[in-house]
């Protein structure tokens, strides 16, 4: 079999052709989905001993995590630090091997795939990366950096690669002009705007962001947000968007999960995860996040109470029996200890809310619906002005 032919079996799309996906609403979402996860599994060993080294342990960073991610839908992963998510990302677009589970694209199983089979799903699943700094590789310009995807792809677009390159630059809001620049000659958000458009080089479905906008101050936040959101409007493309801004992630998101210790313990539509959260974890998340309070009456409400967790998170070495979420949990039983919770539908009436607890939060114990405050530049996007610049942004390679 060809190479043309395998890629074209595999992913759907002739090898260089540059087509845009067209969103789905729910309505008309597939049966199948773009990407499907079960029991996802990455832990990495830990070496001791002396003078023979030898396996002394494994960190358990994601054990046994379900998602499903759809065709132009954004799917957000938020969690603590350290809670795996980031190793979750990279799973998904393998640059980790994992340890165990199966992730499936486009109906085709993927995880063991080799080199060569993997090769026509590389240009389709592709990642922006946290760190706009480390990301980008100083001796490169811009034009070789947003490049590199098609010369390693072997993807010709029309009109050839440098007008491809161009065409980008403009789309992520840059000039053309910059394409022979260095990445220091550019500002922290202009730098993830050229993040940006390499992972768009290859005109993927499926772009894994993770942390895209942590590193950056607010006002460049709203803008890079802003750009990813005129991105999947105008390409339809899905997105894993890996982030710990509860704001920020309800900001973008349709579907959102709940990570912690390494586990999905909530996933649910956007409103069902923010508005009536399930899982204590959840709880305890969106309390730490600031509400819009319009009376006294509902300030005194206990809405407004901050769920203060105890001790620290676990080790993920040796994390605890049952439910890992238990030592800090305060409705915590026998029964947790005993046996992990599955992620099964939430009480209620609300499709594809699922939760990991064998003691859920129902209707009643949810205080009252949350208005998370955002920050003034995400507030300014939510009203529609997206004219929120940063004098950092416009005084570099201008």
């Amino acid at each position: 079999m060809s190479e043309e032919v395998a890629t074209e079996e595999l992913t759907g799309r002739k090898p260089g052709g540059l087509t845009r996906t067209e969103p789905v609403g729910d309505a008309e979402r597939p049966a199948e989905p773009l990407m499907r996860v079960r029991d996802l599994t990455k832990h990495f060993p830990i070496k001791g001993g002396f003078p023979v080294r030898r396996t002394v342990g494994h960190v358990q960073a994601v054990d046994g995590i379900d998602l499903t991610v759809h065709e132009g839908e954004t799917f957000g992963l938020v969690g603590e630090s350290g809670c795996g998510k980031s190793t979750a990302g990279r799973l998904l677009t393998r640059l980790l091997e994992p340890t165990g589970g199966a992730i499936s694209y486009r109906g085709q199983d993927i995880t063991r795939a080799g080199r060569r089979r993997l090769a026509p799903v590389r240009p389709e699943i592709q990642m922006i990366f946290q760190d706009p700094y480390s990301s980008l590789n100083p001796r490169q310009t811009v034009g070789t950096i947003i490049r590199n995807p098609l010369d390693v792809n072997g993807i010709d677009p029309p009109g050839g690669r440098e007008a491809r390159v161009r065409e980008l630059l403009e789309v992520v809001g840059l000039s053309p002009e910059h394409y022979n620049r260095f990445p220091h000659e550019f500002s922290g958000g202009q730098r993830q705007r050229i993040g940006v458009a390499r992972a768009l080089a290859p005109n993927p479905r499926l772009i894994v962001a993770d942390e895209p906008v942590s590193a950056l101050d607010v006002s460049i936040q709203a803008q890079v947000v802003n750009l990813l959101q005129k991105v999947q409007r105008d390409l339809g493309i899905a997105f894993v968007f890996i982030a710990h801004d509860l704001a920020v992630v309800r900001h973008f998101s349709q579907r959102v999960a709940v990570m912690y210790l390494g586990k999905i313990v909530e996933v649910g539509d956007r409103d069902d995860i923010y508005d009536d959260p399930r899982h204590p974890y959840t709880h305890a998340l969106l309390s730490a996040v600031p509400e819009a309070v319009l009376d006294e009456d509902a300030a005194a409400g206990p809405g407004r109470e901050r769920i203060r967790l105890a001790g620290d998170v676990p080790s993920p070495v040796r994390p605890p029996s049952g439910c890992r979420f238990r030592t800090r949990c305060w409705k915590a039983r026998d029964l947790c200890a005993a046996e992990a919770p599955p992620l099964v539908p939430a009480p209620g009436d609300h499709a594809g809310h699922l939760t990991a607890c064998h003691f859920p939060e129902d209707g009643s114990t949810t205080a009252r619906k949350r208005d998370i405050v955002l920050d003034r530049a995400l507030t300014a996007l939510e009203n529609g002005d997206d004219a929120v610049t940063d004098p950092r942004e416009t005084g570099r390679a201008g």
